[in-house]
Order: C-alpha cells, then sequence, then structure tokens
C-alpha cells in the first residue's frame, strides 16, 4: 500500500501526468507553479542527462521524466529528509532506473559527479538573498527560500563545471534579481539565451522568470512573449491549461 510509505505529516498527491505521484510534507515544503513551469520550460532532448540542483522533493526530475525524452535524471538535495521523501515519490512510480536522488551540497556538486557530466541542469533556488525576514536557519522552509546553504554564486559555479561544452542551464527565479541573474550567469560562462517573465493575471507585475543559458554559448537573447497564469481568481488561462498539463 501507497500509505506505507509515509511518514508523519506527510500526504501522496497526484501530478496529473503518466499517472505519477509525489510525497509531500505541508510542514516541510511543497512544490509550487514555479516548478511546475520550470518544467515545461526546460528542454531535455532525447539521450541526455538531466541534473536538477536542490531538488527538494524530487518534483521537477520526476515531471521531467514524464514530459521529456531524456536519458536520466539526477537530483541533488541537502536536507536528509527531503531527500528521503524525493527517494520513496521516485520509488512509488518506479522510476528507480532513470532517476537517482544523492543527498549532498550543491556547493561541492562538481566533486560528486564530475566535470561535464550532464546535458542540461534546472534548479528551482532560494529567491531571497541572505538571512533578511529569517526566524530558523534550519526551517526546512527558510533554506528553501532563502539563500542560507547556498548562493547564485555557487550554483552558477557548479552548473559551469557540470555542464558539458554548450550544455544548457535552466532557472526560475525572481525579476528582482534579474540584473544580478544576467552579470553573474555570464561571469561564470553561463550566456543568457531565452527569457520568459509570468505574469500571476495579464495587469499585474511579473512575479516569475526563467531564463535558459548556454556553457560558453555567444551573447544573444531571445525574450518570449510574456506567460499568464490566471485569467481570473481561481481559473487558469488556457495555456496554462494546455501547454503545462495544468
Amino acid at each position: 500500500m501507497m500509505e506505507n510509505n509515509l511518514r508523519e505529516g506527510e500526504r501522496i498527491d497526484e501530478l496529473q501526468r503518466n499517472g505519477y505521484v509525489i510525497i509531500q510534507n505541508p510542514k516541510r515544503f511543497c512544490f509550487g507553479m514555479d516548478a511546475v513551469l520550470l518544467s515545461g520550460f526546460a528542454n531535455v532532448k532525447t539521450g541526455e542527462r538531466a541534473l536538477d540542483l536542490g531538488t527538494g522533493t524530487g518534483i521537477i526530475p520526476i515531471l521531467l521524466e514524464a514530459k521529456t525524452e531524456g536519458r536520466h535524471f539526477t537530483g541533488l538535495e541537502i536536507q536528509p529528509e527531503s531527500a528521503d521523501m524525493a527517494r520513496r515519490s521516485v520509488a512509488l512510480n518506479h522510476l528507480e532506473s532513470v532517476i537517482d536522488i544523492v543527498t549532498g551540497d550543491i556547493k561541492d556538486a562538481s566533486s560528486y559527479f564530475g566535470a561535464s557530466s550532464f546535458d542540461v541542469i534546472t534548479t528551482n533556488p532560494p529567491y531571497m538573498i541572505g538571512k533578511h525576514g529569517l526566524r530558523n536557519e534550519q526551517d526546512a522552509k527558510a533554506v528553501a527560500r532563502h539563500e542560507v546553504l547556498c548562493t547564485l554564486d555557487d550554483i552558477l559555479r557548479e552548473s559551469a563545471r557540470l555542464l558539458v561544452p554548450k550544455g544548457r542551464f535552466y532557472m526560475v527565479h525572481r525579476p528582482f534579481r534579474l540584473a544580478e541573474i544576467m552579470c553573474k550567469m555570464t561571469a561564470h560562462g553561463i550566456e543568457p539565451k531565452r527569457m520568459r517573465l509570468v505574469y500571476p493575471y495579464a495587469d499585474r507585475e511579473p512575479n516569475m522568470v526563467l531564463i535558459e543559458g548556454l556553457r560558453g554559448g555567444k551573447s544573444r537573447i531571445t525574450v518570449e512573449k510574456p506567460l499568464i497564469v490566471y485569467r481570473e481568481k481561481g481559473k487558469y488561462t488556457e495555456e496554462i491549461l494546455q501547454e503545462y498539463g495544468y
């Protein structure tokens, strides 16, 4: 029985993809629209190997396996409890042969896997800088939202080492850090190539940005049309329903 895989406070949620499910604990952290959008924005081609940095409960590798023809997917997660949930979700979906979950620190990622090990890297990193507003640095939600255990520089440095030449980097982040993101990507040798701003409603400011970078790419970026999530409160736009399966 699926329930035998659950710990206290956990639940099983359906993903509306291939019949897949995921184990989550609301007291720790549950995936949001940002992870879903990143999994749709990322392009993993036939036979490629992909790594998700800071995978949490493994939502992005599981969705990428469902949506793409990639050969193998790996999730790296520093919090043992989250990594354990991710492994159990992989097992529930019988994906052990195509998804690995590794417990470890993003800052040391290239020492775990070796240089030029992946064709694609995805990441849904902490958005908030430093310790602003933090109450407890060890809290799972704080680690997911604030740059407590790793910074944007750590992610980009390790991604540049881990990607094959011309390998692709995909990230979802917040627009208020866009200037910093662009500067740091180029500084680490990952050239921004594609960008899409995400708006909660058509008349609101964007609250997410999806970015694709190319290791060793030339300087040229395509800005895609805006993505609107809701047409009205509680009702997704047709594009969200069709393209992202939500």
